[in-house]
């Protein structure tokens, strides 16, 4: 059987990505589970999670300016309420990932990190975990 956890966060800007690697980690070492799949799932429509390196902030930050690049926050959008960039981000980003579990730890690579993804911040937000 697997175990299922709700992270919760907060935001402090409009756009940040908050590594929540540890996070993560501490639902899959709370689970007891050797060998499986750990799924991340973002409930939120101006919000996802990406795995990408986490040693060198500067990668962030260069994510975050070429997202703006390509989505600027006052492009000619539809939707009225001021964040449709936020949707289209967290479109592009996406709201799930899966790692590999073994030995009970998180398979990433070396430099890599889970990371939440805020595009319509500052909010209290969750994350889901499942290990099975």
């Amino acid at each position: 059987m697997g175990k299922f956890a709700e992270i919760a966060l907060r935001t402090h800007q409009r756009e940040e990505f908050v590594n929540i690697t540890s996070e993560v980690q501490k639902v899959v070492s709370e689970a007891g589970i050797q060998e499986g799949v750990c799924t991340i799932f973002v409930p939120h429509t101006t919000a996802g999670v990406t795995i990408n390196e986490g040693a060198d902030p500067s990668v962030v930050r260069d994510i975050l300016r070429t997202l703006r690049q390509l989505v600027p926050e006052d492009g000619p959008y539809s939707h009225l309420e001021g964040n449709a960039d936020a949707h289209v981000k967290a479109s592009l980003v996406g709201s799930s990932q899966r790692v590999i579990v073994r030995g009970g730890r998180l398979l990433l690579g070396t430099w890599q990190a889970i990371f939440f993804c805020e595009f319509d911040g500052p909010r209290s937000r969750r994350v889901w975990v499942e290990v099975s």
